[in-house]
């Protein structure tokens, strides 16, 4: 069972490798979904701790459509990220009809060379998920699909999710839940769509706050809840 938490800081880093996380999500801008951290941060964060680190690429906060520009920008930090050696990314850009962008994805997986990929909760902005799970397959460097189901929190989610789930079986991707786990939904929502990777932000920040560093004893406590499946 692959637990994902978000780090905003090296400390935040740090801790959540301490108290059990297997992969660390590095972002700025928590508040606002997650934007791309700065390189100094990025190389900090890969010298302070052993376990992956997939980092943010995500120029703003505005939509998950990008222009021109927003591209570049985004194939310059993939390209400062893979120089930093050792770590993956996530990105996630759409059309303005709610298609993936397959065009700019594959300029950005080819920037990425062989660094591994999760697609993140743009996925669940797409006119249809199963189309979207369908042609991000078919791409080998995207291993993780981060998703709520389409909902506004996993749990609401959940039956979608377990869909996801079931069709994801065989293909080289996995699904990876996240927004709004908690220890007190987690074992209900796992029994009932059988996934495997499980990503949390706020629920293991002191008093649930995403402003706040990360609280050893709610990850501890989550990390069991996983390790009981």
């Amino acid at each position: 069972m692959l637990l994902e938490v978000i780090a905003t800081t090296v400390e935040d880093a740090v801790t959540a490798e301490r108290c059990g996380a297997d992969r660390i999500e590095l972002i700025t801008g928590i508040s606002e979904g997650g934007l791309t951290p700065s390189l100094g941060l990025i190389e900090q964060v890969r010298q302070a701790v052993a376990i992956p680190v997939r980092v943010m690429v995500r120029p703003h906060a505005r939509s998950f459509h990008y222009s021109s520009e927003d591209a570049k920008t985004m194939l310059r930090d993939i390209r400062h990220i893979a120089s930093a050696g050792s770590l993956s990314l996530v990105i996630g850009m759409l059309r303005p009809d709610r298609t993936v962008d397959e065009e700019l994805l594959k300029r950005l997986l080819s920037a990425a060379q062989e660094m591994e990929i999760t697609f993140h909760r743009a996925f669940d902005q797409t006119r249809d998920q199963f189309e979207a799970l369908e042609m991000l397959s078919s791409y080998p460097q995207v291993t993780d699909i981060l998703t709520s189901g389409g909902e506004s929190t996993a749990p609401q989610g959940a039956e979608r999710i377990a869909e996801l789930q079931r069709r994801c079986l065989g293909k080289p991707l996995s699904i990876l839940a996240g927004s709004g786990l908690s220890t007190a939904n987690l074992s209900s929502f796992l029994q009932q769509t059988a996934v495997t990777r499980v990503h949390l932000g706020s629920a293991v920040r002191v008093n649930g706050n995403p402003l706040l560093q990360i609280d050893p004893q709610r990850l501890v406590a989550v990390r069991t809840i996983l390790d009981q499946r």
